[in-house]
């Protein structure tokens, strides 16, 4: 796919996914949510490890673009639920996305741009930024992105953040899990690009297995997850990798996946 929202470079074991519509706000549309599928889809077949998602301009994400919400206005019930297929493929393409994805977030991040940040594993933010679940100033709901904001920040949080629509900053942020780590806007980049080398030192297919694994994992009752868990365990353990970690550490030298980075 030629990319006209989105940026996408690989450096090394890294690949950077720039949202690139700073003229809007990095506001997303049909075609920005089609790139965002399509490349958190692909990243999985290529060579990187580890993915940043990031964004041009003074905002990480507006929401929706205010000229494809004018087009949607007018939509029949049957267009508007493809219309929102689009936006949870978008999402679920970043949450399922094979390799760990780290969210570089800074300025405003309102409405579906609050989706992404939900489906990222790791995500630091800038001291600055501001977050709003706008949609009900609007008269309608976040219902979309709710499958991936609940189970991250849990239904009390959810409920405030919804109901008030709100716009809160970062001790919010970080006291409901939205965000894991805080920093000064001009460290941001540096900060993303260190939880990326973390994640470099591990095991490429280990690192595949844990997010399928935990993907799962919360949909278990306990006799389930313990039978679950004992299975994954007993494939990591006899996989070509899982061996390779097991020498490295007992004759003190590096893995070979770190020969490949």
């Amino acid at each position: 796919m030629d990319y006209q929202h989105l940026k996408l470079n690989v450096e090394g074991r890294v690949a950077w996914v720039t949202l690139d519509r700073a003229e809007v706000r990095n506001a997303m549309d049909e075609r920005t949510l089609a790139e965002l599928e399509h490349c958190f889809t692909e990243l999985g077949k290529g060579r990187a490890r580890v993915a940043v998602l990031k964004a041009h301009g003074a905002d990480f994400c507006a929401g929706a673009d205010i000229r494809w919400m004018r087009r949607a206005a007018d939509y029949s019930p049957a267009k508007n639920r493809k219309d929102a297929e689009r936006l949870v493929r978008a999402i679920r393409a970043v949450d399922e996305c094979p390799v760990p994805v780290i969210a570089a977030v800074h300025g405003g991040v309102y409405g579906g741009g609050l989706g992404l940040v939900a489906a990222c594993d790791v995500v630091v933010a800038a001291a600055d930024a501001k977050m709003c679940f706008s949609e009900c100033r609007l008269g309608i709901l976040p219902a979309v992105v709710s499958t991936f904001v609940l189970p991250k920040i849990g239904m009390s949080h959810t409920r405030r953040l919804y109901l008030t629509s709100e716009v809160f900053g970062m001790e919010t942020a970080l006291a409901t899990g939205l965000v894991h780590e805080v920093v000064a806007r001009e460290d941001l980049e540096a900060r993303a690009r260190k939880f990326a080398d973390e994640v470099l030192k591990n095991g490429p297919q280990a690192l595949k297995l844990a997010k399928s694994y935990l993907a799962r994992l919360g949909s278990m009752d306990r006799s389930a997850r313990i039978k679950f868990s004992l299975d994954t365990l007993v494939k990591a353990r006899g996989s070509a990798e899982g061996r390779e970690g097991l020498a490295s550490f007992l004759e003190r030298r590096p893995p070979q996946w770190l020969k490949e980075c």
